[in-house]
């Protein structure tokens, strides 16, 4: 194949047969639909090979490069597209002229000003891989990029920290996954992610055999990224990253940043890490993924159940499956869910993707401990105060075995938060206490009972909710009582308010009875003291009467 510039497709494009530069019909049709830029549709193509099974391929024309597919051609049509809005390479067979052939792809890809997502996740070689990174500096309006699986060495990182940094596009997700980046790739990487930081909502790097200095490498880099909304670190080896984790957090609370989800399944995280990332995560993230991290124990949880704790915490989902939980742990985060009031999913198996399939070493005690969580019944309010938040203990994958484990109570509590969360607490308070003791809250006296009686008659509803059953289509009350045995129980609390204000008034007569016998004695008292006062009064003028007349004497008889 000889040598092609943009020149050369030009003055041909007019009289070129395209039987002549594909392999099939079906290639065929992909090529003049590009060229026509006619994408009825798809709004992205695929490059695979033959044989070969993708996912993913939806709204996507999958080209399967066999021989005779020209590869210059392909460039040449995309280049000229504008529709065209994303490029994907699955897998390309090795052929004769390929360095020929993807340079003049790569010719006239760098020419489009319509695509905004690339995706390449197959090894390109050093001269593919980094000519198709050069040629993406020519892309200004590309926005998400996709690098995966390529083993980039010192060269590729430098090659994309270059493009980065130059500033010619401004990424919104970067996706670099399994590329064996290492400590110092990414501290190559740092400048360039630096450069696009204000416009990242989205990184990428799990497999990358990262660890604490690529982590403190990467978290520096991050000052900047101020609009960053996922950070996907799956992975990676944090085992001995206690330091890299805490400057995780320490980023995460003083950059002005609302990240909504973190990922760090599976990266060897230890007791001490998870004390160095739990305030930051915890308070500045929506979805935190720990599974997979099995050095956990209930020491560590313990830092993350005093930050679940805070009022500061926005953790919305907690994934910690597959860290060996056992009672212990679970005595642990139970207490993390008292007073929580925005966590949603706390997913104790699995890992939210349906992939977990570990058992839950958790025994009925275990199990004690999230009931009270979710429902203390030592007194009403306990009960109010109980966690009325969270929904979910599995994710869509967990079997029948792990539904029997879990105590009928704790999964009753948990359907009742999912599916009427504005009635939890009173259907948990009616469910688990007939006798409503109102003796505390005498001391509002009578100005509460209007609101002792509001929440009665909203309560009447409990009376009638269902739930979900295993079988969708069958529902069951969430609790049986007749409306007259409601009635019943509301009369008698408002009977046992009124009751105890009328006891209440006759200890105030008493305490008005006795304060008034102190007052009459009190009274006597002073008007005894007052009365001697006068004695003694009248007594010392009496003798300051006497001494006068003495010193009168006294002086006569001196003067004679």
């Amino acid at each position: 194949m000889d040598h092609r510039d943009n020149s050369y497709y030009e003055a041909n494009a007019a009289d070129i047969s395209l039987e002549d530069i594909t392999s099939s019909e079906e290639n065929k049709q992909i090529y003049q639909q590009i060229r026509d830029d006619d994408l009825a549709w798809f709004n992205r193509i695929a490059l695979g090979r033959e044989g070969r099974f993708y996912f993913g391929v939806l709204n996507c024309a999958l080209l399967r490069v066999r021989e005779g597919d020209d590869l210059g051609w392909l460039g040449y049509f995309i280049g000229k597209s504008v529709k065209l809005q994303g490029l994907e390479i699955w897998d390309l067979p090795e052929r004769e002229e390929g360095e020929q052939q993807m340079h003049a792809f790569l010719d006239g890809l760098a020419r489009n000003q319509s695509i905004q997502r690339v995706q390449v996740s197959q090894q390109l070689g050093d001269y593919g891989s980094t000519e198709f990174l050069r040629t993406l500096g020519n892309m200004s309006q590309l926005e998400e990029l996709l690098y995966c699986c390529n083993n980039l060495d010192s060269n590729g990182c430098s090659t994309i920290g270059t493009l980065l940094e130059s500033g010619a596009c401004k990424l919104k997700e970067l996706h670099l996954y399994n590329n064996n980046i290492g400590d110092d790739g990414v501290a190559t990487l740092a400048s360039g992610l630096t450069s696009i930081g204000p416009s990242l909502t989205y990184l990428g790097l799990s497999g990358n055999s990262i660890g604490n200095e690529g982590l403190s490498a990467m978290v520096a880099a991050l000052e900047s990224c101020t609009g960053l909304e996922r950070l996907d670190l799956y992975g990676n080896d944090f085992s001995l990253a206690t330091a890299g984790l805490g400057s995780l957090s320490k980023w995460l609370q003083t950059v002005v940043l609302n990240l909504e989800h973190l990922n760090l399944q599976r990266c060897g995280i230890n007791d001490e890490g998870l004390q160095a990332l739990a305030k930051g995560a915890t308070n500045h993230c929506k979805d935190l993924n720990l599974s997979g991290n099995d050095s956990i124990t209930a020491l560590g949880l313990r830092y993350l159940s005093t930050s679940l704790q805070s009022d500061t915490c926005r953790l919305e989902n907690l994934l910690i499956g597959s860290i060996n939980l056992r009672d212990d742990g679970a005595e642990v985060l139970s207490r993390g869910l008292v007073g929580n009031k925005v966590l949603r999913c706390l997913l104790l198996s699995g890992d939210g993707l349906g992939e977990g399939e570990d058992d839950i070493e958790i025994s009925p005690a275990g199990w004690n401990h999230f009931e009270t969580a979710l429902c203390d019944t030592s007194s009403v309010n306990n009960t109010y105060l109980s966690n009325h938040t969270v929904q979910e203990f599995f994710d869509y994958s967990y079997d029948e075995d792990e539904e029997e484990d879990i105590q009928k109570s704790v999964a009753l509590y948990l359907q009742l938060n999912k599916e009427h969360p504005q009635y939890a607490a009173r259907c948990k308070i009616l469910m688990n206490h007939t006798h409503l003791d109102m003796a505390p809250l005498l001391l509002w006296e009578l100005k509460f009972l209007p609101l002792a009686v509001g929440w009665l008659e909203r309560a009447k509803y409990c009376t009638t909710l269902s739930i979900y059953e295993d079988d969708p289509d069958n529902t069951k009350r969430v609790f049986e009582e007749s409306e007259k045995v409601f009635q019943s129980r509301a009369l008698t609390a408002l009977y046992e308010f009124i009751r105890g204000m009328t006891e209440k008034v006759l200890e105030r007569r008493d305490e008005l009875a006795l304060v008034a016998a102190c007052d009459d004695k009190i009274a006597t008292v002073k008007e005894e003291s007052d009365r001697k006062i006068t004695q003694l009064e009248d007594e010392n003028k009496r003798l300051r009467g006497i001494l006068k007349s003495m010193r009168n004497a006294l002086d006569k008889a001196l003067k004679e």
